[in-house]
Parts: structure tokens; sequence; C-alpha cells
């Protein structure tokens, strides 16, 4: 997604072809690979269901549609796959192994989910092929996300926890806007950006920048600034973003710069200027948003007089 807001169109076109090209016929990845050999054959649905939101983001970039076509089987594959794993209220399970799905859920996987679905209904709308069943997950996995906290396994020192139900797209509005208030002064950290935890003295500057991109879509531009410009501070001399601060003691750590660091970075700022046309991706306008009520649980059916 980065390589297409910075024009860096030829390597992110063979980044697409590399996933088209080693996706498997149940339409997953393996959770890691180096140097082509796979390290780690299980599936994680977060990471499965993401292509649908680089690809949509190209298009949105791009108005390739040609690319569109050729991407849709590969969408398609990836999300029957994900939807595959939908339990329980509407979460969606994190992993799929040989024995079958993991039976646990993650509030921030799915939150990301969420938004891959909102983005492969957009292409599939696109394309011409509606997909009735994935608005029904969608509906059911939305209301998991606003509903039932008890769905998901409690992850709650991460800040990713705390503003991925807003990057996703699935809270917006009052409960949004009382969501990052609860926990601002947890996480934020003056002029140096947000802890990855809660309770270490460690900023990174991915989830910064996604915690921007959070702000950003729900209106709080000020806010999304001032975050923006309190990680600069990991920025090196060449360009590259070390990937956090150990504040305590004021070290990097760890010692590495990494590329999605920089690539948030690169989609906070498109968000931040609007240079690109998928500089809103995240704030979710125009996304379909899925059936609203039209599934079974006992809280929707029972209305909000219960």
């Amino acid at each position: 997604m980065a390589l297409t807001v910075a024009g860096l169109l030829e390597p992110a076109h063979a980044a697409f072809e590399w996933s088209r090209r080693t996706q498997r016929p149940d339409g997953s990845w393996p959770i890691q690979l180096r140097a082509g050999v796979v390290e780690d054959a299980n599936s994680d649905s977060n990471f499965c269901a993401y292509i649908a939101t680089g690809v949509w983001h190209h298009v949105l970039v791009t108005g390739d549609r040609r690319f569109a076509a050729q991407m849709w089987p590969v969408v398609h594959k990836a999300i029957d796959f994900v939807i595959d794993l939908q339990v329980g209220y509407g979460e969606i399970c994190w992993a799929r192994s040989e024995a079958g799905p993991l039976q646990e859920a993650l509030l921030t996987g799915c939150a990301s989910v969420f938004h891959s679905i909102r983005c492969a209904l957009a292409l599939a709308a696109l394309i011409g092929e509606p997909q009735p069943e994935w608005e029904l997950a969608l509906g059911r996995l939305g209301h998991a996300i606003a509903a039932h906290p008890e769905a998901f396994t409690e992850k709650d020192r991460y800040s990713m926890d705390w503003y991925y139900p807003i990057l996703g797209s699935a809270l917006r509005g009052p409960e949004a806007a009382a969501r990052i208030k609860q926990r601002w002064d947890e996480f934020v950290v003056g002029g140096l950006g947000i802890r990855c935890v809660v309770d270490r003295p460690w900023v990174t500057g991915a989830e910064t920048c996604e915690l921007v991109m959070a702000l950003d879509a729900i209106g709080q531009r000020s806010a999304a600034h001032r975050q923006f410009g309190a990680m600069q501070h990991l920025r090196e001399e060449d360009g590259s973003y070390w990937t956090g601060l150990v504040f305590a003691d004021g070290k990097r750590w760890p010692e590495e710069r990494t590329t999605w660091t920089g690539a948030a970075m690169i989609l906070a700022a498109d968000a931040l200027s609007d240079t690109t046309a998928g500089a809103g991706i995240f704030r979710g306008h125009g996304l379909p948003m899925g059936l609203q009520t039209d599934f079974d649980c006992e809280c929707v059916a029972a209305g909000p007089g219960r």
C-alpha cells in the first residue's frame, strides 16, 4: 500500500503478483515465510483478509479496473476462507491449523478483518458480483465488535486493542470518540507517540501512525497531526524509521528500521495530506456496511428496549 501511495507501481504490482502466486488453494497464506521457505504453515485470518484492503486501496489510487479484475479471484478466495472461521456472536477465529480453527478471537484482528470485508464488498460491487454471504458475515462481525467484548480474548494491555475498532471502521460517532478519550492518558506519551503496551515505557512508530489514521477517520485532525509530528523522532537521516524508543533510558529498541513502520508513516502522511485518492480508505466513507440486523443474536432480536 505504501509503495502504491509513493507511486512505485511496478514494485507494488510485483508484491500483489507474489500474493496471487503464493495463495494456497483454500484461499489462505502461511503465517510466516522466509526466503521462500514456509516457517509457519498455519493461517492468520487477519493476514489473509488484508489482501482485500490492499487491492481496493490500489484500485482507489490508480483507478485500474483491469487490476481489480485480475485480483478479484484472489480476494474472493481469501474472504471465503476467512468468513468460514466465523463463530459465536460473529467473531472470527484468529488462525487455522491443519487440525482446524483455533477457538480464540482477537479484537484487533477482527477489527481489521471487518474493514477488509468492507473493502472486499466494494470490490465485488465494482466487478458486478454481489456477495450476500459476506454482507451477513460483516454485519455479524461488526455487531460482535460493538456489543460483545466478551467474545474476544482480553488483550487490553496493547494499544492496538484500544484504537483498532476505530481504525477498522467498526466504531464511529460518539462511541468512537468516547473510546479514544477513555484511554488516551494511558497510552499517549507527550511529544513521543504512543505506547505499544500500556505498562511498558516503549513508544512505537507504527502504532502511533495507525492511531493517527484512526483519529483522522473520526475527524480529530488536530490530534492526528500532533501525534504524527510526535513520532518523527524515530526518523533516520536516510528517511527510514526506527521501530520504537524505550523512553525510560532513551534507547532505540529493537535496533531495527522496519518496512512496516515506514509504510505506516507513509499511509498516515497520505491520510493527513489527502495526496492520493486512497487517502481516506480508513475513513470508510462509501464502503458497504453489510446487514445490520438480519442475523441471529439474542440482543439484536430483543431490540433496544431489552
